[in-house]
């Protein structure tokens, strides 16, 4: 409930924000996960690179232009800046439906890039405007619930992007991409007014000079620095999760495209649970114990899952939902996922409500920009060593018992540095 007592979800104060970001998350999942299947099942060569790369196109604008989102969302009144973001957006699902009628990748990853530089901008606003309709002890529950919308969108745009990419077509694909944006830009237009957090704020055209200034102010203050890194590993672990997990279920596992879906399916709703569960332990404080323990299960569940496929050699034939779960390593696949995407919502979610409580009330779009750009920094490296090291040939497997160890090594860090 909000602070007049009325549940979130059906508080003016916060449903809309709630649903302008699910349509959106929802429609970047949709194109993306259309993006993949189209590589993917069409037997493209540099298959795996190509997905990973897709995933570091997304994320790159986010490392150049959070920061002219922190500043435009500072300055101008947030729900102002969300409905003229939200409005462009429109014609970026436009262009993403000609270059998916083409089955033109070259269109295709522009799309993808737009919608990217879309996102960054987006995403100051959309984690700063939170304090100014939430009361602190409410910043957990609106956290855990946009998050699960995030995650809850990602699934339903993932299952439908495979759909669309394996039957619909462009007939299925073009209507859902467009009446979603629509969806998410009139969402946006209920978003209740905010103020202007810093009106005599100057918006430097200098994008690299502004994202300078908030990484230093970031670095000035030992606890939002230490929310940024911890934030920033959440993102690096799961964008290297969801670049491999299509690979992993195809190849080693053997899933046809429902399969496929299947497995990122229940990884989207773990995490769902676990922002959830990260909600209802906090008990509306901020506790950084939770993060730690979500740190320590999912560097565990990334190394069980490197075990439990290592040394499998791809599958002679496709293989449907049932006969992939119906094996013993079906199933310690799908428990490691689970876990480990629990594991993320545990993690993630009393950290960002930190950061969200420690931020001045003039700076805090530019203290989730400057959050965002570390954030992006840090998946911007991931993607492209993680596809470096496939073209090197290194496995799945020891990809994901690399990601577990070096969670593991995180997880002793976060506990000894975590702010009291």
């Amino acid at each position: 409930m909000d602070a007049t007592g009325t549940p979130l979800l059906l508080s003016r104060r916060f449903a809309p924000l709630f649903w302008c970001q699910f349509f959106a998350a929802f429609n970047d999942n949709f194109l993306k996960t259309a993006l993949v299947f189209l590589i993917l099942f069409r037997d493209h060569p540099d298959a795996e690179a190509l997905i990973t790369t897709a995933s570091a196109i997304f994320i790159a604008p986010y490392f150049v232009l959070s920061g002219l989102g922190g500043e435009l969302a500072d300055r101008y009144d947030k729900a102002r800046v969300a409905q003229v973001i939200k409005f462009v957006e429109i014609f970026v699902a436009a262009l993403a439906v000609w270059g998916y009628a083409r089955e033109s990748l070259p269109v295709l990853f522009t799309a993808l890039f737009g919608f990217g530089v879309l996102a960054s901008l987006f995403g100051p606003m959309k984690y700063g405007i939170l304090p100014d309709h939430l009361p602190r002890a409410k910043l957990p529950a609106g956290n855990a619930l946009i998050e699960g919308a995030t995650f809850v969108a990602i699934l339903t745009g993932t299952i439908v992007g495979g759909v669309a990419a394996n039957r619909g077509g462009a007939f299925g694909f073009a209507p859902m991409v467009i009446a979603f944006s629509l969806a998410c830009w009139i969402a946006a237009l209920f978003i209740p007014a905010s103020g202007e957090g810093a009106p005599n704020l100057k918006v430097r055209p200098n994008i690299a000079a502004s994202t300078v200034a908030m990484l230093r102010h970031l670095r000035s203050d030992r606890r939002l620095w230490w929310g940024a890194l911890v934030t920033s590993w959440f993102w690096l672990a799961g964008i290297v999760v969801l670049s491999l997990l299509p690979p992993l279920i195809k190849t080693l596992i053997g899933g046809d495209e429902a399969t496929v879906t299947a497995y990122l399916a229940l990884f989207t709703i773990a995490v769902g649970i676990g922002s959830g569960l990260a909600a209802r332990l906090s008990r509306g404080r901020i506790v950084l114990g939770i993060t730690v323990a979500g740190a320590v299960l999912l560097g565990v569940s990334a190394i069980d899952l490197g075990v439990a496929t290592a040394g499998l050699t791809p599958a002679a034939a496709p293989q449907t939902p049932g006969a992939a779960f119906g094996s013993v390593t079906g199933l310690r696949v799908a428990f490691d996922l689970f876990s480990l995407a629990v594991a993320g919502g545990l993690f993630i979610v009393p950290a960002f409500a930190a950061v969200q409580a420690w931020s001045d009330v003039a700076y805090r779009a530019r203290t989730i920009a400057g959050v965002n750009v570390l954030n992006a920094g840090f998946m911007t490296a991931a993607t492209v060593a993680v596809a470096l090291l496939q073209k090197q040939g290194v496995t799945l497997p020891w990809l994901f018992l690399g990601l577990g160890v070096a969670t593991l090594g995180v997880a002793v860090a976060v506990w000894r540095t975590r702010p009291h």
